[in-house]
């Protein structure tokens, strides 16, 4: 089963998914494939670049908002787009924030090779959460498209 499900009862006019992870390097990289999925099916990209991604937030939701909004921000702003992440998301004990390094593996549009799918604009707070359920991390994510 994959570590995330689209939710089209959630939004229509959006695209909303749940993601989950038994760690949360695992949630984030899930939700990350989310992402690039909506975007693009990922069997038509040929990683040919990378993208390091750093962050640090104050909590939880915040990264992760922000590392989604990355992918969106690099697809508009750079032109590419992504097959995979590898993430690994720590707490940084010395001030109790959160910090996020991560690698994506894309390569440039090429509307001729790729099967482009919904335009995300952004990633929105509507119904925005990362919580802890049991032993596994989930998050639900709205997709403004």
């Amino acid at each position: 089963m994959a570590p995330f499900r689209f939710l089209e009862e959630v939004a229509l006019a959006d695209a909303a998914f749940e993601a989950t992870g038994d760690t949360l390097s695992d949630l984030f990289e899930a939700a990350a494939q989310a992402v690039i999925e909506t975007l693009v099916n990922p069997v038509t990209i040929t990683p040919t670049c990378r993208k390091t991604i750093e962050r640090r937030a104050p909590d939880l939701p915040s990264l992760l908002f922000d590392w989604l909004s990355d992918i969106v921000y690099l697809k508009d702003a750079e032109g590419l787009l992504f097959k995979d992440a590898t993430v690994a998301v720590q707490p940084d004990q010395s001030d109790g924030s959160w910090v996020l390094r991560a690698t994506l593996a894309g390569e440039p549009i090429d509307p001729t090779r790729h099967e482009l799918r919904a335009d995300v604009k952004a990633v929105t707070k509507h119904l925005f959460e990362v919580r802890q359920d049991g032993r596994c991390w989930v998050a639900r994510v709205v997709l403004d498209i």
